[in-house]
């Protein structure tokens, strides 16, 4: 006798930040970081949010809250790997002589 599997409901994805790279309005390096660690910081307080409703029996269900902390946990995660990479290209610049 197969075991049924739930709905799980519809989810959203994760929208990358869209630059404008071709005119004089462009985005500098810098504010795209700030940007990210917004939203890094969003992701992090709705699945808080997400967590204390769950425990506190008022609302979103266990998978709701489930997908919440993943998504939050896999922002920072991205977030570090990209911040990562900026330091390693950093410092390979830093070693180029000149």
């Amino acid at each position: 006798m197969p075991f049924p599997i739930p709905q799980l409901g519809s989810t959203s994805p994760i929208q990358a930040p869209q630059l404008d790279t071709g005119s004089k309005n462009a985005v500098g390096f810098g504010a795209v970081l700030k940007d990210a660690m917004g939203k890094v910081g969003e992701f992090n307080e709705a699945a808080s949010k997400s967590v204390e409703s769950f425990l506190s029996g008022e609302g979103d269900d266990l998978h709701k809250t489930i997908m919440a902390t993943q998504r939050a946990d896999l922002a920072m995660e991205l977030f570090l790997q990209v911040r990562n990479k900026v330091v390693q290209a950093y410092q390979e610049v830093m070693r180029m002589q000149v």
